[in-house]
Order: C-alpha cells, then structure tokens, then sequence
C-alpha cells in the first residue's frame, strides 16, 4: 500500500518501524500501532487518499484514516489502527489575515499562531493549558477550551468557517446558512445535498429529544453537537463539525475570528482551607466579571515545592526575587497549613486602576468569609501561579519514576453550585483506590482536571481505571454534568457516553456518522463503536 500511495501522493509516506512507534502514542493512556503514517503536501493529498481508500474498503474493510496534528491528544483521539493522516508536517502556516479573522491550516502550532496574532493585538481566546505543545487542527477536533473560556467561550465560537474533505472524496466549504441558502443547499443533486438534507431531517424529527441532551454545563466536548446545529433560522454545520474528532470528515483549512488583546491584567489569589463556601465564592466572584477562574488543589502546590528549583526556571524573574514574592505562601503553609484549594481570578481593562477598583471592592466582599487572600502587583508575580497551574502535569510526566500520568478522569465538569459536594464525593472514589493524584481546572466553569500517577507495569490497573471511570461518570451524570469538557471521547470515554446520554442519543450519534461517513472510513471507533474491551486492550503498559 504505501509504494501505490507514494505513485500518487506529493507528500512523504512512512511505514518504518520508528515511526510507526511515535505515532502509535499521543498524551494518553492508549497505546495502538497504525499500518503507515501519511504526511499531506495540501487538500489535494486528502482528496486523493480518501478517495483510494474508499474505493478499497470493501476488499479491506480495516482501511480508515485517522486525522492528526500535535498528538498532544489525552484521550486516545488520533490514534488508530490503519493510516494516520498528518497534517503538521507540511499543512501549516497562516495564509492570510483579514481584519480579525485569520485563515489558518490546521498543522499550524497554536504557539507559532500566537506569534502572529500578537503582533497585530490580536489572540485566540479559547487557547488551552497546553498551548505550548498543540495545533489548530486538533483544537478544532476537540473543541478547544482554556483558561479564558469562562468569558471568550469555546473553539466553536470562533470557528467562522471550515474547508473538509467529505468521504466523497471532495473538498467542500462549511458556514453558517441562512433558511434559504440551507433550502438552495439541499436542493443540490450530490453528495453535500445529502448530507444537509439528512442532517436537517435528522434533528427537525428529533428536536425534542435533541434539546432534553443538551448539556446543561458551560463547557462541553463530549457526542455530537445536534442541539447547536439548527436555531430555526440559521444552520450552521460548522457546530457539528467543530469537537467531532475528525469522525465526519477531514479540516484542510479553517477561518477563525480572534479578539484584541486586553492592555492589562492582574491576579487575585484566594486560598482555601476547606470547599464548604467554594460555590459561594465562586458565584461572588463571577458577578465580577473576571476573564478567567482557575484553581489547583494542594497535591498541585506540593508538586511545586518538590521540584521548586525546575519550576523557578519556567518562572519569569531572578531566583532571589522569586523566593522573595513567595514569602506570603510560606508563612502561610507555617502559620495555618497547605490550602486545599487556590483560586485564580484573573480581572483584565483598559486601565489599572480600574482593575484595582474591581478587586478592592471584590476584596471587601470576602472579608467575611476570613479568608487568607492576595493580590498580585506585577505580571511575573501573577506568572508564578500560572506557571504552577498550567506547568503540573508536565513536572509529573517527567519525574515520576515507576509510575505515569494517567489521564482517564480528566476532565470532568459540573455546574459550579455543586462542587462542595461534587469534588469531596469525587475525590472520595479516587482515595478509595488509593491514587496519587492532582486536581487543577477551571473553577469558574466546574470544570477539574484529575491526573492520578499509577505504575502501567500493574496489570490490576487496567481494572482500577475501568472501575474508577465508572463511579466517577455515574457521579457526574448524577449531578447533571458533562464526562469531558475539553479534552473529548477518544478512544477513552467513547464507551461511557451511555453515562450522559439516552440511549435513543447514542442512535442519533451513529446515524449522524453514518450520514457523513457511511463507510466508516474517518477515524473509527471514536464518538460512536467504541467499547470498554477495545479500550482495555489498548491501555498502554509503558
């Protein structure tokens, strides 16, 4: 196969053993080894090879295609067992500006994206913890969401339009349509007609269904999005496809809308010694306003003073003046102990007296509550605290011997009223297991990230994380909340959508596919095929 692809193919094919190896992981648990790894040139790589594997899938029903970018993935989303499509080799770069809104490939780092946009005052607001190590085409798969999300909102709110190669094999452009543009549309005698006309059936027939599956959370990656899709006067494909992990199709191109840059910002820290007033503080707080709400837990500072040497160094500053702005934590942790939970809100304006304004009368707000508070007066005080929430998971991954990091609970949200009872009974079930674990995210929307450390080399593991997955998706299905808010299905949680979702929802999710990919050719066993035992037998014992 890959000597018949190369004759027709201008980008690289590689099917050696070394790159077999790295492309057989990304940032999760799983582990599966694909048949060779194709490098694009452009859109017109992905035509060809969609159509060559369509038109020999039915001799060799294993044949698919699974779209990568970064592989900075944790839940198992670009792996697969067949090819492996990257885009970020030589599908990167940013074709052009226009005002606000940027036309982007999707191999482009969002590091080196950033670059660009900065220079014009410009951001991508949506930017997730790990924007160091991602790119724009995964963003748009997963349904990017971050620290600023609380305020700017999601990937698929600055996604304006698409360019996707259907199974057909053609590259077509997805937007927003009018009623009337969605009628011209469906009108159309080919394969793109079919899918608007099925699409719009689908949820016109199953609008009530569809709006009872919404989840009633602010942030949400999980299923196919159907309850975005049709508002009655718009249809926006582009909703649909923006989270879908690639299953229904393949980005070659994205227009995506960015923000001005705010001129300043501060930080005000709260320390908690318990979570009995963390709902109150919370919904105090975001009467406030603040663009971001994030907080990290006390195995996250602990974490942080193990390896403070190698943290200092991700810190902006010089080392005495570093250890002299953390002299309010230590005497903190000497007078009263480590908190079991810090806040981060950060307030952002035009001036800084007016963010001063704000956290003054913020300030005066909590005092009741007597609580141990600090407000930052530069940027590099306030970067010591980003830095331990967004640097913890790396420090793990690369210091603990004997065990990994092993995300499969990771990114679980709720409605912010119930954390006081949510996060005790959550962490319950993982100290019943005995798991050493971090707790960080993004208190404003609920939303926590839990990284256990476990040694992989233990196969009673495997059973832990299939056991805890369970308890921990039944309490959050039970509070009403969503089994990923960013990170998505992948090979990890697709087995666990029965969790949130009806039955007849996990139906519509399958037709959806089938309406866009009948042959089962894009990126197989995510969002719909997935199972606990295909998911146990791909947990990696590395």
């Amino acid at each position: 196969m890959r000597q018949e692809l190369e004759r027709i193919l201008e980008g690289r094919v590689a099917d050696d053993e070394t790159t077999l190896a790295t492309y057989s992981r990304d940032a999760s648990l799983c582990e599966v080894k694909p048949h060779l790894v194709v490098f694009p040139r452009g859109s017109e790589d992905i035509q060809k090879l969609v159509r060559f594997v369509s038109e020999r899938k039915t001799n060799d029903p294993t044949l698919s295609i699974t779209a990568r970018a970064a592989g900075s993935c944790m839940s198992g989303g670009p792996l697969g067992e067949s090819i492996i499509l990257d885009t970020s080799r030589y599908m990167r770069g940013v074709p052009s500006f226009d005002g606000s809104v940027a036309e982007v490939l999707p191999g482009t780092f969002y590091r080196d994206f950033e670059k660009e946009t900065l220079r014009r005052g410009l951001i991508l607001p949506c930017y997730t913890a790990s924007k160091d190590l991602c790119a724009l085409g995964g963003m748009i798969g997963n349904n990017a969401a971050g620290e600023k999300t609380l305020r700017y909102g999601k990937m698929e709110d600055y996604v304006e339009s698409l360019s996707v190669v259907f199974s057909d094999g053609n590259e077509y452009e997805v937007r927003l349509l009018s009623s009337g543009e969605l009628k011209r549309k469906i009108s159309q005698n080919d394969f793109e007609a079919e899918i608007y006309r099925k699409v719009f059936a689908l949820i016109e027939e199953n609008r009530e269904e569809i709006e009872r599956a919404r989840p009633k959370v602010s942030k949400n990656s999980a299923g196919y999005y159907l309850w975005n899709v049709w508002d009655g006067q718009t249809f926006n494909l582009v909703k649909l496809l923006v989270g879908s992990q690639g299953t229904l199709g393949i980005v070659t191109r994205a227009r995506l809308r960015l923000v001005p840059v705010t001129k300043h910002s501060r930080l005000f820290v709260i320390f908690l010694k318990d979570l009995s007033c963390l709902s109150e503080l919370v919904n105090i707080i975001l009467r406030f306003r603040p663009e971001s709400l994030e907080s990290y837990d006390d195995s996250t500072l602990r974490l942080a003073v193990r390896f403070f040497p190698e943290m200092v160094g991700l810190m902006k500053g010089g080392l005495v003046k570093l250890l002299w702005s953390f002299l309010p934590e230590i005497a903190m942790v000497l007078t009263g102990g480590v908190p079991k939970l810090v806040l981060l809100a950060e307030f952002t304006g035009e001036t800084n007296e007016a963010i001063e304004r704000t956290m003054h009368t913020l300030e005066n707000t909590l005092l009741v509550y007597k609580l141990q508070m600090h407000v930052t007066k530069t940027e590099d005080e306030a970067g010591k605290y980003w830095t331990i929430r967004r640097q913890s998971f790396n420090l793990l991954r690369r210091h603990i011997r004997g065990k990994r990091t092993a995300p499969f609970v990771d990114d679980v949200v709720v409605d912010p009223k119930y954390l006081p009872e949510f996060l005790p009974r959550m962490r319950a079930i993982l100290d019943e297991y005995k798991l050493v674990y971090t707790i960080a995210g993004h208190a404003g929307n609920g939303n926590f990230h839990i990284i256990p450390l476990m040694d992989m080399r233990d196969c009673r593991n495997v059973s832990i994380i299939l056991e805890v997955s369970d308890k921990v998706y039944d309490l959050v299905a039970r509070y009403g909340g969503s089994i990923t808010a960013e990170h998505n299905d992948g090979i990890i949680r697709t087995p666990y959508l029965g969790k949130m979702f009806s039955p007849k929802m996990l139906e519509l999710f399958a037709e959806v596919k089938n309406i866009f990919d009948p042959r089962n050719i894009f990126n197989p066993g995510k969002k719909v095929g997935g199972s606990v035992e295909y998911l146990k037998e791909h947990i990696s014992g590395k």
